[in-house]
């Protein structure tokens, strides 16, 4: 196969087909890649340059114009890491043997720490759709919003993650689960970043909640659900698998409703889940296998506690400490 019998479109699809398909990426991410290939596909046009004849140097000028634009660090560094991926599908699919983003260096975007809430808030949180439930438990849109908030605090998962969960385990010729739910042992299995696999225990309130949900789960299947959506454990309300957007809003609306912060999202979630679990076990080794992460350094970051937690153990453990209560 050659570029000739190929346009730069054409490739960019079957990537994204690709990395969808074989590699199981998330939409999301799926859609991250495109925008950024679609921008890789108006650069080459707007230059005059077919994809094997693309260098270093064009690629240099191109991130310095996008920099001056106002694109900021991490935006570009996706955008150089995923030409640079479509580069090296190019080079198995087409041969093309160079790849011109080898020799660029992504800026490195400043390592934030990330938010989270306090135990307290978290309660609130998880106890206001309880209440809603308890005087009107017809409602399957708030027993599916509980299932959804009390799974991300008891299992630390990515928003991606918890989306691609079903409801059983499932093999046929059309398809097969990427994660899933075990009811009997309580467990959630999860492919998440890199395609690794890992077992996660489900709290019995979150079952509870989970149980909930299952019972009424069937009103919101429909003639419009494909038999794919029908494996989904979450789903919306034209019946297809939850999208990032209804869970993002849902949980705002909650949010805001108990003035909490308002940008409470479910990685904020995640991270009150580390941050809770490493502030009670100090166990930094579990936290990392409890939330996927490659390699202890990326899990590192959630010891940064805020100061009044490390001032609140300073105060009880610190043999001197009682000497500042004293001044």
């Amino acid at each position: 196969m050659t570029y000739e019998h190929n346009t730069t479109k054409q490739l960019i699809e079957k990537w994204l087909l690709y990395i969808s398909a074989n590699l199981r990426y998330s939409k999301h991410t799926v859609n991250n890649y495109k925008r950024d290939l679609i921008q890789l596909h108006n650069f080459l046009e707007l230059e005059n340059v077919n994809l094997q004849d693309l260098t270093t140097d064009i690629v240099r000028n191109f991130i310095v114009k996008k920099h001056a634009s106002g694109l900021g660090p991490r935006g570009l560094a996706r955008m150089i890491s995923s030409w640079r991926s479509f580069y090296k599908w190019l080079k198995l699919e087409l041969g093309i043997h160079l790849n011109p983003l080898d020799d660029i260096k992504a800026p490195k975007p400043p390592k934030n720490l990330p938010k989270s809430i306090s135990v307290d808030q978290m309660k609130a949180l998880l106890d206001e759709n309880i209440k809603k439930i308890s005087s009107n438990d017809t409602d399957p849109i708030i027993v599916r919003d509980q299932a959804i908030f009390e799974l991300f605090y008891s299992s630390g998962l990515r928003l991606a993650e918890l989306i691609s969960i079903d409801m059983i385990f499932i093999k046929n010729k059309s398809y097969e689960s990427k994660s899933w739910l075990n009811i009997e042992t309580s467990e959630i299995i999860i492919h998440g970043k890199g395609n690794k696999q890992r077992i996660l225990p489900v709290s019995n309130i979150a079952m509870f909640a989970l149980n909930q949900w299952i019972k009424t789960r069937q009103k919101f299947i429909s003639n419009k659900t494909t038999e794919q959506d029908k494996y989904a454990l979450f789903i919306g309300i034209k019946g297809k698998r939850i999208s990032p957007r209804v869970i993002q809003t849902q949980l705002r609306k909650t949010s805001l409703h108990l003035n909490l912060p308002e940008n409470i999202s479910p990685h904020t979630i995640r991270h009150s889940f580390a941050s809770h679990l490493l502030q009670s076990s100090q166990d930094l080794r579990a936290v990392q296998e409890l939330l996927g992460h490659k390699t202890i350094s990326t899990t590192q970051i959630y010891t940064k506690l805020d100061f009044q937690h490390l001032s609140l153990i300073y105060d009880k453990t610190h043999p001197r400490a009682y000497r500042k209560n004293k001044s």
